[in-house]
């Protein structure tokens, strides 16, 4: 795509996006009595219009049946998070029956460890990549110290090479093979939370899988964000969060998926409680476990409803929008981001600006991450008073994500016009 430094040209590919109204359906926080150019919707995503409503019809449910509203509510409580399935399933590539919304982030992948990583005496070793995020790496450090093994030995991370900002994914595959049979678990970020590289996970869990090991992710910066096939890369497990690109709230309600041949794996451990217990059995407080043969065998307790509540005012969008659509139109943004960063850098003569994100549009989401070469807080700072919210990482990177459900053309020309004043 040929990309202009104009507002006419950013407004005019505004006027032909199909999914510009979806704009209209999030709620922009005020800067200076203005709505924000909200570039953080990798950090938290904006608050759908219907969150509000449909957490208050919940309110008034238990308002007005109290403990009968598990099954007299007009979303019935006991059931509320079935219709989740179909929502989840298209935005992460999986069937229904292999995916949940349920608990916490870390607290899932924990959960699904206890099944996926079975280390022995010699296969025990857990691949991940540098610049993980750190409570992922707190979880592989705790997950290698239950089972008896030392981190620093166990635990092997892969980082880019010498000069070079981002990962190779033929480095990954290189590694997996030369770990061989000490390798347990592959577990890493679908998408670097740091760089915003997107790894080829298909061809990791091939090759991961063709050496022996369980292969897993963490989708808290994919879901939502990038074409996702779980089902079809046979990946074992995964694991998100729903506050960033999925627009659900501080804290929301997180997800999983376990691979179909998974669920009815009886040599697998799972730490079990009632609302993994099947349905039909699950009020009759019996003592035998009746497990789902599905993810929802991982659930352990009753649906939070409240933060569920924004999270399907989320999804409902997202099915609305498809996210085909939603995809081709971030690589749209994030690609003319790219390229105004790179105009900056060629007006000023020097590099102001590194991005450490991949230019290739297969190799990234909505975000573009860039090293400040020069006084990278305060611009952070000057764009913050101008209107724009970004996201700051020590020591000097300022990380942007121009979200395709909510950010435009306009947005991005706008943040090079502003950028440009505080740069040159």
């Amino acid at each position: 795509m040929h990309f202009e430094f104009s507002e006419e040209f950013a407004v005019s590919q505004d006027q032909y996006d199909t999914l510009a109204a979806y704009r209209n359906r999030f709620h922009f926080p005020l800067i200076h009595g203005k709505k924000a150019i909200y570039f953080t919707g990798n950090s938290l995503g904006l608050q759908p219009d219907k969150a509000e409503e449909y957490i208050l019809q919940e309110m008034e449910d238990w308002k007005k049946f109290g403990v009968e509203g598990h099954f007299q509510a007009k979303n019935p409580w006991f059931s509320y998070h079935e219709p989740f399935a179909k929502l989840l399933a298209p935005i992460v590539g999986a069937k229904e029956s292999e995916v949940v919304a349920m608990g916490s982030l870390t607290n899932n992948l924990h959960l699904l460890m206890v099944s996926f990583y079975r280390p022995t005496s010699t296969r025990y070793k857990i691949l991940s990549e540098q610049k993980a995020f750190p409570s992922d790496l707190y979880a592989l450090d705790s997950q290698a110290r239950f089972h008896g093994f030392d981190p620093k030995d166990a635990v092997v991370e892969i980082g880019p090479r010498e000069g070079e900002t981002y990962i190779r994914n033929d480095d990954v595959i290189a590694k997996i093979q030369e770990l061989g049979d000490s390798l347990a678990l592959v577990m890493m970020g679908g998408v670097n939370f740091y760089t915003g590289q997107l790894f080829d996970m298909g061809k990791i869990t091939e090759v991961g899988h063709s050496n022996g090991a369980v292969v897993g992710f963490d989708l808290a910066h994919a879901a939502g964000n990038v074409s996702l096939q779980l089902n079809a890369w046979k990946v074992d497990f995964a694991a998100w969060c729903s506050y960033k690109y999925l627009n659900s709230g501080p804290g929301s309600v997180a997800g999983i998926y376990v691979y179909e041949k998974h669920h009815t794996d009886g040599s697998l451990p799972r730490l079990n409680g009632w609302w993994g217990n099947k349905a039909d059995s699950r009020f009759k407080m019996e003592r035998s476990f009746r497990a789902f043969e599905t993810a929802e065998a991982w659930q352990l307790s009753n649906a939070p409803v409240f933060s569920m509540a924004i999270h399907r005012a989320s999804l409902e969008i997202f099915n609305e929008a498809g996210m085909d659509a939603l995809v081709e139109k971030s690589r749209k943004l994030s690609g003319y981001t790219h390229t105004v960063i790179e105009k900056i850098n060629a007006d000023a003569g020097e590099e102001l600006i590194q991005v450490i994100t991949p230019t290739d549009q297969h190799e990234r989401g909505c975000q573009v991450s860039m090293v400040m070469k020069k006084n990278g807080r305060m611009v952070f700072d000057a764009l913050l008073k101008n209107g724009i919210l970004t996201d700051w990482r020590e020591p000097d990177v300022i990380r942007i994500a121009p979200v395709p459900l909510y950010n435009s053309f306009k947005d991005v020309f706008d943040f090079y016009s502003t950028l440009r004043k505080i740069l040159l």
